[in-house]
């Protein structure tokens, strides 16, 4: 793995987590997990979010952080040592939910702010929600518009994008993983 900052993204169920797992194992680097999702009392969150720890290496550590994502990747990123964030969307949902409105725009900031100056290799997941029809309610359309700006600013930022569709890999920036 040769980028220190990847943002993978993709719809729902393409892949894109199973390929930042995989990127991070093929590192052969310690790999520290930083899950952004809340189930409270959805079941089938619940059981999304026990799929995917039980995909996780036992040697892999994980984070659970729903808002405060670039004070924690300031304290697990580390040189020689892989991150990754699933997911980058997740994490602006419970921003967007916050009872602070300088909260998201804060957060956001901070964390694109802080990506040039994170040691190690930082694998970033997203879900990319600008590729279908414009949502009805005022909070998706927000929440579209928000999440489109957050992953533009990211790829700037990334060395590396990665887009994926039907678990295949399309490298938009940077080598070929």
């Amino acid at each position: 793995m040769t980028a220190a900052s990847i943002l993978i993204l993709g719809g729902v169920r393409s892949g894109k987590s199973r390929l930042a797992e995989r990127m991070a194992s093929d590192s052969g680097m310690p790999v520290t997990c930083i899950a952004t999702a809340t189930a409270g009392d959805d079941a089938e969150m619940q059981q999304r979010i026990a799929r995917h720890r039980s995909r996780r290496p036992s040697s892999w550590h994980t984070v659970e952080e729903p808002t405060q994502l670039a004070c924690r990747l300031r304290e697990h990123c580390a040189p020689q040592h892989c991150v990754i964030v699933d997911c980058l969307t997740l994490w602006l949902t419970n921003l967007l939910c916050s009872t602070d409105p300088a909260c998201l725009r804060g957060q956001v900031d901070e964390l694109v702010e802080t990506l040039p100056r994170l040691p190690g290799t930082l694998i970033l997941v997203g879900n990319e929600t600008g590729l279908g029809v414009v949502p009805l309610g005022a909070l998706s359309r927000r929440f579209v518009d928000k999440a489109g700006e957050l992953h533009q600013r990211l790829a700037q930022r990334c060395e590396q994008v990665i887009l994926t569709v039907a678990g295949l890999a399309q490298v938009l920036k940077g080598a070929q993983p």
